[in-house]
């Protein structure tokens, strides 16, 4: 494994934890201090990230396992738009910082990491041609 791969390993497994430790805290401790849309507003962003780490984890397997490249610019887009959009609800709902640009740029990094795994998947030698 190379040393980026196990530092994103890392860096996934601590998202994850995360994810459960801000879920928990919306759950049981922010309801109590801050209104139900911004509660709802962290468990999107719980949500989002939750989603991303698993997505960012199978894209690992996946060019571990099967060689599968073009990796690097979903994991890095995803990663920087879960920073980004969950990053920012989190800092809104539980510091009171006003960040409401960060939120849709996160939101619109996340979306061009699905995209660029689009265009990763279509250029991979490993898919082979529907006709013949």
């Amino acid at each position: 494994m190379q040393r980026n791969e196990r530092l994103i390993w890392c860096l996934m497994a601590l998202s994850g934890a995360i994810t459960v430790m801000v879920g928990a805290y919306a759950t049981h401790g922010l309801a109590a201090r801050v209104t139900a849309e911004l509660v709802h507003a962290v468990e999107t962003g719980v949500r989002y990230q939750a989603w991303h780490t698993l997505a960012i984890m199978a894209v690992l397997i996946g060019q571990r396992v099967f060689g599968f490249k073009g990796w690097q610019w979903p994991v890095a887009l995803w990663g920087l738009g879960m920073v980004g959009f969950s990053g920012s609800l989190y800092a809104m709902a539980m510091a009171g910082w006003n960040v409401g640009i960060v939120t849709p740029i996160g939101g619109a990094l996340l979306i061009a990491g699905w995209l660029m795994l689009a265009v990763a998947v279509l250029r991979s030698p490993l898919l082979k041609p529907l006709t013949k």
